[in-house]
């Protein structure tokens, strides 16, 4: 027969006791030997309760031991263990309420869905599972870039490459009045940009307007979140780079290189105006200044004429035939001055001579320069006598004659 199996003998066979269980006898002694088995779980439960209940300051009953039995009849306090449960959902629930806000961020509460208040950076606590925080960071820099094809006000495509950078300024609309703050501000950016170029010719897009249209989309763009509630504030916005489609970007390649090879003949012809203005400028300042130093050189000879010419007056008056011959030798020596022939009168019935003292230099010129004063000595030489004489004569009698004028001008 098994140990376990019905009956009076079975138990006599419980391997976990050395005899049979104990008995609950007057004696308190069981049939078999010691009990060497494991202990009884319901003994170790109903002992950890009665110390809870000592705990608590719930009742412990009495033993009874008319019978001498070895079990008590005590009562249990059936909420002990439940209290303490809840206890300790408790503690762990008020633990787990404690939250640390960084430098760098602030703290969103929302009760029941409905904002309570932004926290700042510290250590905070709120009730779990009544407050929601969310953390948002206000110092970091976010970006948002993308490509857009758009029509000019020329009715022409242009592909504009644009970059956003926004930071957010207050968290408690940035978590509530958006439900997807990027998305928003993609489709914010994408309505500005596509207003401005709406608005703008191309080539003003491509070439100067750069950074107008920058501008311009980051004031249309922060308008936009401002009446959005986004709590988002816009740093910058940069255009990357505008060009046209590339199935007409080799023909506004070369109107760009046109543009720029007229822009490039403009700036040498603006040289070449700058380099040469001056100096006509100059030149013709020079001409000015030579005008009037010729007027004033001309006034001042018309004005010394006038006055040597009364100076003259009034000598003619005193003495007119000394005057008289004074001005007709001073004409006839300015005369013969200028001419290059010389007329000799060697006697009264004698031809007129006349020296060409022009040929006569220029052959004494070039025998002095083969023969050195040899030459000059043999073309005198070689002259009439009676012209030397006559030319002695001559120089005497001009020598009495600029004595006589000497004696006219006294």
């Amino acid at each position: 027969m098994a140990w376990n199996e019905p009956g009076g003998g079975g138990n006599q066979h419980d391997p976990w006791s050395g005899g049979g269980r104990r008995g609950s006898g007057g004696n308190g002694s069981g049939g078999g030997g010691n009990n060497q088995g494991p202990p009884d779980l319901d003994e170790a439960l109903k002992k950890f309760q009665d110390k809870l209940n000592n705990m608590l300051g719930g009742g412990r009953g009495k033993r009874g031991g008319g019978n001498g039995s070895g079990s008590g009849g005590g009562k249990r306090n059936t909420f002990t263990l439940p209290a303490l449960l809840i206890i300790v959902v408790v503690a762990i629930w008020a633990a787990s309420g404690f939250y640390l806000v960084d430098q760098s961020e602030r703290g969103v509460v929302l009760r029941f869905g409905k904002l309570q208040n932004v926290v700042n950076p510290g250590l905070h606590w709120n009730p779990p599972f009544i407050d929601d925080v969310r953390m948002v960071n206000v110092t970091r820099v976010r970006s948002i870039a993308q490509t857009k094809s758009m029509l000019t006000q020329d009715e022409n495509i242009v592909e504009v490459d644009m970059s956003v950078q926004y930071r957010v300024t207050d968290p408690g609309e940035y978590v509530l009045n958006v439900r997807n703050p990027e998305l928003s501000i993609e489709n914010a950016l994408d309505s500005a940009l596509r207003h401005v170029v709406g608005g703008t010719e191309m080539q003003q897009i491509l070439t100067s307007g750069r950074e107008l249209l920058a501008d311009t989309v980051s004031t249309r763009l922060q308008n936009y979140l401002n009446a959005y509630g986004a709590g988002v504030s816009v740093q910058a916005v940069n255009v990357e780079s505008t060009s046209a489609p590339d199935a007409v970007q080799e023909a506004f390649d070369d109107v760009i290189k046109a543009r720029e090879d007229r822009q490039r003949s403009i700036n040498e012809a603006i040289g070449y105006a700058n380099a040469i203005i001056p100096v006509a400028q100059g030149e013709a300042q020079r001409m000015i200044e030579q005008a009037q130093g010729y007027r004033e050189s001309v006034v001042a000879e018309a004005q010394g004429n006038t006055n040597r010419f009364n100076s003259l007056l009034s000598e003619y008056q005193n003495s007119p035939q000394i005057m008289r011959d004074r001005m007709y030798i001073e004409a006839l020596s300015d005369v013969y001055g200028n001419t290059s022939k010389v007329l000799i009168d060697t006697g009264a019935n004698s031809p007129l001579m006349v020296l060409p003292l022009e040929q006569m230099g220029l052959r004494q010129g070039s025998q002095e320069a083969d023969d050195g004063n040899g030459g000059q000595a043999q073309s005198q030489a070689g002259m009439d006598p009676r012209i030397l004489e006559r030319m002695a004569n001559g120089s005497s009698q001009q020598q009495n004659n600029s004595g006589i004028r000497r004696e006219g001008r006294q």
